[in-house]
């Protein structure tokens, strides 16, 4: 199946210099950040069935996150626009899907604002780092805060009782396991920053 996807795009007649922006990785990071909108529907109708299809929709985009990088990786097609993409795609959705869950009282606005905050702080680290010529590596805490994330989010937007299991519930417990690890890999982050420039 994929092969015969990345056989269609090569196909395709695309520019070679707009290859780097409409390749597959690319093209499913980008169909990710499509599925933002559908989001917005919960708003309108919050009720037991649109939330489980929205919750769907949101394991869909996040399956997808692993699609995209490992088809880059196969077929060394890691572009310098495939690196900008998909983080910002990741962060989009799950803050996207969080901020819209504040007013239908989902989830504390509070945690939420900690997680962005920590996450634009962690983005100007690492940007001030790539401007001094230092790589700053990602750690096995940030991995798993974005699997506690994606399952606290998944869980929250299913909210109501599910196969005996009680999901706003497993969904609040597993995010303020995500806000732990949050904040640990920001600290993580800035401390291998300030080591980084203090060697340098």
């Amino acid at each position: 199946m994929i092969d015969t996807l990345k056989r269609y795009f090569d196909r395709l007649p695309i520019p070679s210099e707009k290859r780097e922006i409409f390749n597959l990785p690319n093209c499913i990071t980008m169909l990710r950040i499509a599925i933002i909108p559908v989001l917005f529907l919960l708003l309108l109708s919050p009720g037991r069935a649109m939330s489980l299809v929205i919750a769907v929709f949101f394991v869909l985009a996040a399956l997808t996150d692993l699609l995209d990088g490992y088809i880059a990786r196969k077929y060394n097609i890691v572009t310098r626009m495939g690196k900008l993409l998909d983080p910002i795609a990741d962060k989009l959705i799950v803050s996207t899907a969080m901020i819209m869950m504040i007013p239908i009282g989902r989830i504390p606005a509070w945690i939420v604002a900690i997680i962005i905050c920590r996450d634009v702080l962690v983005d100007g680290i690492r940007s001030i780092a790539s401007s001094e010529g230092l790589i700053i590596e990602a750690s096995w805490i940030g991995k798993r805060k974005t699997l506690c994330q994606i399952i606290a989010v998944t869980a929250l937007l299913i909210h109501y009782p599910l196969l005996g299991l009680n999901a706003h519930a497993v969904g609040i417990v597993t995010l303020y396991i995500a806000l732990i690890l949050t904040l640990w890999s920001g600290v993580d982050y800035a401390i291998k920053f300030h080591r980084a420039t203090f060697k340098r």
